[in-house]
């Protein structure tokens, strides 16, 4: 059977040859790592699942947690994968519905949850089949209703499409760079809400001291602590059904109920019943501490259930941050809590006698702009990685046959 796909590099026009993944290339399963053998740091990578996790791993094996000495394999009879490129995937467990896979291109041992497929070299691309084995439904292997596994057999049954070399080596080509491209932009996005959580760290005086470690120039002064119910106050105005009902979004603020991912039922009937609260006011879940204080995006209107609180002389983009971390939610809302377990609340009382740090409201204002130019930057990369994935999807999707 041949195939063509939708999508093609100009100057190619045969058909893509099927052929079973058992004709063009050899699966094995890994072996046992017992814990004593575990730790080493130089030698041959003994690769397992979670090595799929490191960072530097995302598209290529290149480091390990664990790795074995000529000794070892000598005393243990391990045969390390020698038969190179090969695609690396779990085997056994629920990382196998992950259907994650990554290319290896140098000797390697990989334990008993795992799964390697060495491609023949006459046959394949290397950077083609990673690409290729992303199109590659392992899951469809699986028994439904038991633990998730398949062996070598079933993996080598499997029926691909492969082109001739050159028309590999594009494709190939293609897709690692657009791999590059993604990771790259991956990082970067990572990187800024590192830089992000470490700013607000050094921003905010820690262990009790009275000025930040890091601080904008011009400001001297030593921050306050004062009493939360000094700096907010509460308020609860309602009659105001012209406004759109809104839902919160736990570190997301609010959105309106209808343009929620999940449609909301309420009651139409009694939105004048609803408390209004202000753009950038905050509001307070009683039954969700742990995240409860978010801060409205718009004005609207929230069920009577919610607590509204107003900043007097405050930048919410200031507090915003601060009400999320774990000083405040840990150490100081904590003791404020009653019940437990999915019955606990917060004692709203309690709450407005917490003490918070408090600086100038021109200071609060430089801190809010920082923060909001590293949520621009995060955001913009988290955009241009999503569009990245979504050419990768498509092109996937297009550059290979499709089965049936």
């Amino acid at each position: 059977m041949a195939a063509v796909p939708k999508i093609r590099f100009r100057g190619f026009t045969g058909d893509w040859e099927q052929r079973k993944l058992g004709e063009v290339g050899k699966a094995r399963s890994g072996v046992g790592f017992p814990d004593s053998e575990q730790g080493g740091t130089s030698g041959i990578p003994f690769f397992k699942v979670s090595d799929m996790n490191v960072d530097g791993n995302e598209n290529e094996m290149i480091i390990a947690n664990n790795y074995v000495t000529k000794a070892q394999i000598v005393s243990r009879r391990w045969s390390p994968i020698e038969e190179l490129p090969a695609i690396f995937f779990a085997k056994v467990g629920a990382a196998v519905m992950l259907n994650r896979k990554r290319l290896c291109r140098f000797p390697f041992l990989l334990d008993n949850n795992t799964m390697a497929y060495s491609l023949k070299k006459d046959m394949w691309n290397a950077d083609f089949a990673k690409a290729l084995f992303e199109t590659v439904d392992l899951t469809s292997l699986v028994q439904v209703g038991a633990l998730p596994s398949y062996n070598s057999g079933d993996v080598e049954s499997m029926k691909i499409c492969l082109p001739n070399l050159s028309e590999q080596r594009k494709i190939g080509t293609y897709f690692k760079e657009l791999d590059h491209f993604i990771t790259l932009h991956q990082r970067k996005c990572d990187d800024t809400i590192e830089l992000k959580k470490y700013m607000l760290k050094k921003m905010f005086p820690q262990n009790g001291k009275k000025i930040p470690e890091i601080r904008f120039a011009g400001f001297t002064d030593d921050w306050e602590q004062r009493k939360l119910g000094d700096i907010f106050e509460e308020y609860s105005e309602k009659n105001h059904p012209e406004l759109p009902a809104l839902t919160i979004i736990q570190g997301g603020g609010t959105v309106k109920r209808e343009e929620a991912d999940r449609k909301l039922m309420y009651d139409k009937s009694n939105l004048s019943g609803y408390k209004m609260v202000r753009k950038d006011d905050f509001i307070v879940h009683l039954r969700s501490f742990e995240g409860g204080i978010e801060r409205a995006s718009s004005d609207g209107i929230i069920s009577p259930a919610y607590h509204t609180f107003h900043g007097n002389n405050v930048d919410s983009r200031f507090y915003y941050p601060y009400f999320r971390s774990f000083e405040f939610i840990k150490k100081k809302l904590t003791p404020h809590v009653y019940g437990i377990r999915d019955g606990r609340s917060i004692d709203i009382n309690g709450m407005k006698t917490i003490e918070i740090p408090y600086t100038s409201f021109e200071e609060q204002q430089a801190i809010g702009n920082y923060l909001d130019a590293l949520d621009d930057l995060i955001t913009l990369h988290q955009r241009n990685l999503d569009e990245l994935k979504e050419v990768k999807k498509y092109m996937l999707q297009n550059m290979f046959p499709q089965k049936g």
